[in-house]
């Protein structure tokens, strides 16, 4: 029996909203990435996350005549960088304190001018004349402050005063007693380096007491 072509017209329309309800539901959902989830998603552009940032390091606060001084180096020494350089000036100090207690010449020998070397040698001899043994250990991290910067012809120079605060193990030879010695020191050390040589290491080219 011929179906009306009224009812035939109902179901084609029927199936029409259906197909249309299906299309609406997949179509009108957002899917994958939107705009709005990508600016959700990223931390406004105010600089680092102060809770996972690593600090600031800050230079110590400089006089003006040191700043300017710095400044004249830097003209004839670009990649001067003062921070990095007190941070190698630091540990130069540790490493030449620590062979000078141990009479560790092969290590002092590339860190100091001819003049320094010759007087810590005379020092190094003494102790061991007298069969002594020291070990040295620094009870603090060394402060170190940059009082100086400049550079003479081809010669950058810059001066440094370190305090510490450093106790010694001395034994003597034959002896299984130890004694022990605390003492804080306050010195400037000048250093020393030829500028546009390939070595780019400074040496200590002179040690003399300083203010605490």
């Amino acid at each position: 029996m011929p179906v009306p072509v009224q009812f035939q017209l109902v179901i084609f329309a029927a199936i029409a909203a259906f197909v249309l309800f299906q299309l609406y539901n997949v179509l009108g959902k957002k899917v994958g990435r939107q705009p709005e989830d990508d600016a959700r998603a990223k931390p406004p552009l105010v600089g680092p996350n102060p809770a996972t940032a690593e600090p600031e390091r800050k230079l110590p606060v400089l006089d003006a005549a040191t700043q300017a001084a710095i400044a004249g180096l830097k003209a004839r020494d670009p990649a001067f960088d003062p921070h990095r350089f007190l941070e190698g000036a630091r540990q130069a100090y540790e490493t030449i304190v620590r062979g000078y207690a141990s009479g560790d010449r092969p290590t002092l020998t590339p860190l100091l001018s001819g003049p320094v070397m010759a007087s810590f040698e005379h020092g190094m001899a003494a102790r061991e004349t007298r069969g002594e043994t020291e070990v040295v250990e620094f009870v603090h991290p060394p402060r170190a402050d940059l009082e100086m910067a400049d550079a003479a012809g081809d010669k950058a120079t810059a001066r440094v005063r370190f305090l510490a605060e450093i106790r010694s193990r001395i034994t003597a030879e034959g002896s299984t007693e130890e004694r022990i010695e605390e003492r804080r020191t306050a010195e400037q050390w000048t250093f020393e380096r030829t500028l546009g040589s390939s070595d780019p290491n400074w040496v200590l080219a002179r040690v003399e007491p300083a203010t605490a």
